[in-house]
C-alpha cells in the first residue's frame, strides 16, 4: 500500500510531503485548494496520462516520489521481476521527473523504466474511482475478468484455458497434417516416377568415385599397353638372352685358360640372365593386366554417366542419391498412410472441440449464476444509497470462443423500471454514477490484493443519509486495507481515521497549496466548516462533535 508521497514544483505544489496510512484516509478542502492536484501528481508518478505542463512556474523540473510497502506475493512483483528490478524488504519507490523542456523520466528502486512499466505497476499498486472513472469498473473489457473474480471462477477459468489450448493444438495438428499431405497429392507423380527411378538404377554411396576410378585405369591401359607389349616382344624374342647365352656359352670356354680372370664377369651375367627373366615375367604380367574387356568399359561408363546424370537431375551429388531415394520413399509412405493419420487427428481434434465446449458451457452457467448472484448483492447495497429504483444485472451473452470461454459480459443498470437499460456510464447521472461504481466495488472487493484504492469525489450530490451510507461503504473497503478519499462530504469526512486539509497560501507573489494533518480539534472546525461553510459558528462544531461521536459509535 502507499506509503508516502512526496511532490516537488508541480504546478501550484512547491514542496509537499504526505503520509499515507492504512485504513480510510480522507482529503478535504475548499474548492480550488489543489485537492486533484495531488491525484494528478499520484498519476504523473504512476504513468497515468494527465496534462502535458506540469512544471510549476519558475522551476527547472518538477518530480514526484511515491513509496509503497508490498507484502509477499503481491502482484505487482510479477512485474519488478520481469523488468529485471530488485525488491528489498518490500520497499518500492517510484521516482519520476518532469523537466520544463517536457521531457519525463521515471525511476523504480533507482532503475530508469519506460513509462510502459510504470502503468504495469500502477494497475497492481492503485486504482481510482470517480466520475470519469475509465480505467477500472466503467470498462466493459474488464467485466469478465471482474466477474470471475467475485464468483471464484478461476479454476474453471483455468480448465476453459487449457481446453482452449489442447483445442488448438489438435486443430493445428489436423491442419498440418492435411497440408503436408496436400503436398504431397501436388507432387506424388513425379516422387513416385523419380522412386520408381532411383529404385531401377539403385546407387551405392561411394560407387560413382569407385567407377571413376576404375574407368580411369581401363582408359589408361589403352594408351600404355602398345608400349607394354614391344617391351615384351623385345625381351622374350633373340635379342638380349641370345646375346648373353652366347657371351656366356663363349666365356664359359675360354673361362679355364683365364686364370680365374672371367668368373667375377660370368656371374655377373648369371645375375643378368635372372634379373632379365624377372624383368620379362613382371612385363608380362603387366600385360595381362592392362588386357581389359572393351565391354567392361563401355558398361563402366555407361552406369557412371547414368548416377552423375541423375545426381544432376536432382541437383544433389552422386553420394547422396541413396539418402534422397530413401526420403522420396518414406514420403510415398507417409503419403500412402496419411488418410488413417489424418483420420486419427480428425478423431482427437473432435474430441478436443467437444472437451472444450463443455468446458466453456460450465464456465457461462457459472457465469450465469455469479451475475445472479452481484445482481443480488448490487441490489441490497443500492438501497442504502437512495438508488432502491435502479435494476442492476449482469448480462452474460454468447461472444467469440476464446481461451477465457465464448462469453461477452457486461454490467448494466436501468435507472428506474420499465426504463431501457444500458451501460453504466451511459446511464447513470453523474451523482448516481459515483454510488453505482461505489456499491459495484463493495460488492467486488473481497481481496483487494494489496491496492490502494482512491475515490475522487465519489460522493458528489449526495447529503445526509446517503452521504453515511457513502461513508459506511468507504470504511468497509478500507477495513483491512487502504482507501484515500478526496471528498466534500461531512459525513465521509466523519468516518476517516486519517484526515487531511488541503488549503491554498498565497505571499502576494505566488500561490502554493499545501495539505495539513489535522488532529480532533483541527478535524472539528474542518468538519464545521464542510457542515455550515465559511462561517464557522458554535453551532455547527457542536454538531460535528456528534458527528464524530456518532461516527465513531457506529
Amino acid at each position: 500500500m502507499l506509503r508516502h508521497l512526496a511532490i516537488r514544483d508541480l504546478l501550484i505544489i512547491d514542496r509537499l510531503d504526505l503520509e499515507v496510512r492504512p485504513g480510510l484516509n480522507v482529503l478535504t478542502g475548499e474548492t480550488g485548494a489543489g485537492k486533484s492536484i495531488l491525484l494528478e501528481a499520484l498519476g504523473f508518478v504512476l504513468g497515468w496520462r494527465g496534462r502535458a505542463e506540469l512544471v510549476r512556474a519558475g522551476a527547472a523540473q518538477g518530480e514526484v516520489t511515491a513509496e509503497f510497502r508490498l507484502a509477499d506475493g503481491h502482484p505487482a512483483t510479477e512485474v519488478l521481476a520481469e523488468a529485471g528490478i530488485a525488491l528489498e524488504e518490500g520497499e518500492l519507490i517510484l521516482r519520476r521527473v518532469n523537466a520544463a523542456d517536457g521531457r519525463k523520466t521515471a525511476w523504480v528502486n533507482g532503475v530508469r523504466v519506460s513509462g510502459d512499466v510504470l502503468r504495469q505497476l500502477s494497475e497492481r499498486l492503485v486504482e481510482l474511482h470517480g466520475q470519469q472513472d475509465d480505467r477500472g469498473l466503467l470498462n466493459p473489457r474488464g467485466h469478465r475478468l471482474l466477474l470471475d473474480a467475485f464468483g471464484g471462477l478461476g479454476e474453471r477459468v483455468d480448465a476453459v484455458r487449457r481446453a482452449w489450448r489442447a483445442r488448438r493444438a489438435a486443430v493445428a495438428a489436423l491442419a498440418e497434417a492435411e497440408e503436408a499431405r496436400a503436398a504431397l497429392e501436388a507432387e506424388e507423380e513425379f516422387l513416385r516416377h523419380a522412386a520408381g527411378e532411383l529404385g531401377d538404377l539403385a546407387p551405392e554411396a561411394g560407387e560413382a568415385e569407385r567407377l571413376d576410378a576404375e574407368r580411369r585405369l581401363m582408359q589408361a591401359a589403352e594408351r600404355i599397353r602398345g608400349d607394354v607389349g614391344r617391351a615384351h616382344a623385345a625381351l622374350t624374342g633373340e635379342g638380349a638372352e641370345g646375346l648373353i647365352t652366347d657371351a656366356i656359352r663363349w666365356l664359359d670356354d675360354a673361362a679355364e685358360a683365364a686364370d680365374g680372370r672371367l668368373d667375377a664377369p660370368l656371374e655377373a651375367l648369371a645375375r643378368a640372365m635372372d634379373a632379365l627373366g624377372e624383368a620379362e615375367q613382371g612385363v608380362a604380367d603387366c600385360l595381362d593386366a592392362l588386357a581389359g574387356d572393351p565391354r567392361r568399359l563401355e558398361a563402366v561408363e555407361e552406369r557412371l554417366f547414368a548416377i552423375r546424370a541423375l545426381a544432376r537431375k536432382h541437383g544433389v551429388a552422386p553420394d547422396e542419391l541413396p539418402a534422397l531415394a530413401a526420403d522420396f520413399a518414406g514420403r510415398l509412405a507417409a503419403l500412402d498412410g496419411a488418410e488413417g493419420d489424418i483420420a486419427a487427428l480428425r478423431d482427437a481434434a473432435r474430441e478436443a472441440d467437444a472437451a472444450y465446449e463443455t468446458a466453456a458451457a460450465a464456465l457461462t452457467e457459472a457465469r450465469r449464476a455469479a451475475g445472479t448472484r452481484l445482481s443480488a448483492e448490487m441490489a441490497g447495497e443500492l438501497a442504502p444509497l437512495k438508488l432502491e429504483r435502479a435494476v442492476f444485472s449482469v448480462e452474460v451473452a454468447g461472444g467469440e470462443p476464446g481461451p477465457e470461454g465464448r462469453d461477452d459480459v457486461a454490467f448494466v443498470v436501468a435507472t428506474n423500471p420499465g426504463a431501457p437499460a444500458g451501460p453504466l456510464n451511459r446511464i447513470a447521472s453523474g451523482g448516481e454514477l459515483s454510488r453505482f461504481l461505489l456499491a459495484l466495488k463493495v460488492c467486488l472487493t473481497r481481496d483487494a490484493q494489496g491496492l490502494t484504492l482512491i475515490f475522487d469525489e465519489i460522493d458528489r450530490g449526495v447529503g445526509g443519509a446517503t452521504a453515511d451510507a457513502v461513508g459506511r461503504r468507504l470504511t468497509r473497503l478500507a477495513a483491512d486495507g487502504q482507501v484515500l478519499v478526496v471528498t466534500h462530504s461531512p459525513q465521509v469526512a466523519a468516518r476517516a481515521a486519517h484526515h487531511w486539509r488541503v488549503e491554498k497560501a498565497s505571499d502576494g507573489a505566488a500561490t502554493v497549496s499545501r495539505v495539513v494533518p489535522l488532529d480532533e480539534s483541527a478535524r472539528i472546525d474542518e468538519i464545521a466548516r464542510m457542515l455550515s461553510g465559511d462561517t464557522v459558528t458554535e453551532a455547527a462544531r457542536g454538531a460535528a462533535r456528534e458527528l464524530l461521536q456518532d461516527e465513531a459509535a457506529g
